[in-house]
């Protein structure tokens, strides 16, 4: 930077508060009464007094106009505050409260804009009068992108009774507000895995999956295995009574996520990160909801985010607290290097799902290696969202050599994502390339049923 725009900057940065803070402009009723004045002198000098009524006029008008600027609330006499949670869902909308306290005495008018960031929807102004004491206004927006942001100034304009000036300023108001993966679906899992259901007064006990490890006893039902019969709590109570046995807890389940070029994409106004960082925390969710350990591993060229295998539902809200402001990079992912620290950090044997692209899986040499060392000692998910392009290509009609040529090659692209799940299938490891609308509910049902099945 230049000497001469060191000089230059001070009073740029003047200016540039003092239009923010202490800037006044007429309002359109000046403007238009200003306007109305060009007729008054016209018909004054039909009459002969046209130099008259010009200056009686316009004088008339900035008497009114230097009255009401004396009358108008100074900011001193003005106090705004804002309300709103710290915590919202992705894309869902949530209020935020402004209150305007007025001091002054006089009637207002006032329009506030919040410091919004660009990711938010739009709300525009909040406009209304205020003749004295305080008033609570909201309007409603939305975060667009997962993160925190911060809410820095509420831009204010208010003008005084008669409303022939805006006076506008800016008021410092910091807050910030979180915006977490939509836990919705998380929500409505969780609630479908509770051990009973309450119907019409009755109490309905759902069979639960095999197991070894003893849960509780009830009362026997007719589908029961005869073997599970506790005898002696049958004697105690005078009715046939079962043991009830639930897959063993307190496995570990290991979460690694991608965020690489190629989870920036977008699909539908949301980036693969997205749906693949919700479909992880339902995983989480269920995972710590039966009684397992959960531990979480983030990396793209390098390690970015280490969480150690914890339990409980508050482990929760630290994987929330680790992953709700990532964003996916503009390098190429190292899925090789996220096993190496992995191998040396894992050593329990624990269910590792892996949510990366299957483009990575595909061109990725060194990968096969650390998926056979993996494989020895922990049980492998491979998971991958389903390009939709793919699957619209391919179903192309054939009406010239350009369509058919895009369509071998998407058809290509298909052969070579089943011939690798093929080949890990065989291999012993578990590959899952679903379209993201059923990401959540494949990983979730596939983690049931290994916990059904005692394979891990």
């Amino acid at each position: 930077m230049t000497t001469s725009s060191m000089k230059r900057w001070p009073p740029f940065r003047f200016l540039a508060d003092w239009l923010q803070d202490r800037f006044v402009l007429p309002t359109g009723r000046l403007l238009l009464l200003a306007l109305l004045g060009v007729p008054v002198a016209v018909a004054g000098q039909i009459m002969g007094a046209g130099y008259q009524a010009f200056w009686l006029y316009n004088g008339l008008l900035a008497v009114i106009s230097l009255v009401d600027w004396l009358t108008m609330p100074r900011r001193s006499d003005l106090s705004v505050e804002r309300t709103m949670p710290e915590q919202v869902d992705l894309g869902k909308p949530f209020s935020v409260e402004i209150a305007l306290e007025n001091k002054s005495g006089f009637a207002l008018s006032y329009s506030i804009l919040d410091d919004l960031p660009l990711s938010f929807a739009e709300a525009g102004p909040v406009v209304g009068k205020l003749a004295s004491g305080k008033e609570i206004r909201s309007y409603t927006t939305a975060g667009k992108e997962r993160g925190r942001y911060p809410f820095a100034w509420l831009y204010v304009r208010w003008c005084g009774p008669v409303g022939l000036w805006w006076r506008q300023s800016r008021f410092a108001a910091g807050q910030s507000v979180c915006v977490y993966p939509d836990m919705s679906a998380v929500r409505g899992y969780l609630a479908s895995l509770q051990g009973s259901l309450i119907v019409d007064g009755k109490k309905l006990v759902r069979r639960a999956h095999a197991g070894s490890e003893f849960h509780a006893i009830r009362e026997y039902s007719y589908d029961d295995d005869p073997r599970t019969i506790n005898w002696s709590a049958s004697a105690r109570t005078r009715k046939l009574m079962t043991n009830q046995y639930r897959p063993e807890q307190g496995k570990v389940v290991t979460i690694l996520l991608d965020c690489g070029r190629l989870m920036g994409v977008e699909w539908d106004g949301r980036t693969r990160l997205d749906a693949t960082l919700e479909s992880a925390m339902t995983l989480a969710a269920v995972a710590l909801r039966q009684g397992d350990q959960v531990a979480l591993l983030v990396y793209s060229h390098e390690i970015k985010t280490y969480i150690p295998p914890g339990k409980g539902m508050p482990h929760l809200h630290t994987l929330l607290e680790a992953t709700f402001d990532l964003r996916s990079e503009f390098v190429e992912s190292d899925p090789a290097k996220a096993m190496e620290f992995l191998l040396r950090k894992q050593k329990k044997r624990s269910l590792i799902a892996l949510f990366s692209d299957m483009e990575n899986y595909l061109v990725e040499d060194q990968l096969g290696g650390h998926l056979w060392r993996l494989r020895r000692s922990h049980l492998l998910l491979l998971l991958s969202l389903a390009d939709p392009l793919l699957h619209e290509w391919s179903g192309q009609e054939t009406r010239s050599s350009r369509i058919a040529y895009v369509k071998s090659l998407a058809q290509r692209f298909q052969l070579d994502r089943r011939a690798f799940q093929q080949k890990m299938t065989g291999a012993g490891i578990q590959v899952l390339d679903v379209p993201a609308d059923q990401l959540t509910l494949a990983v979730v049902n596939t983690y049931l049923d290994i916990k059904a099945r005692e394979a891990l």
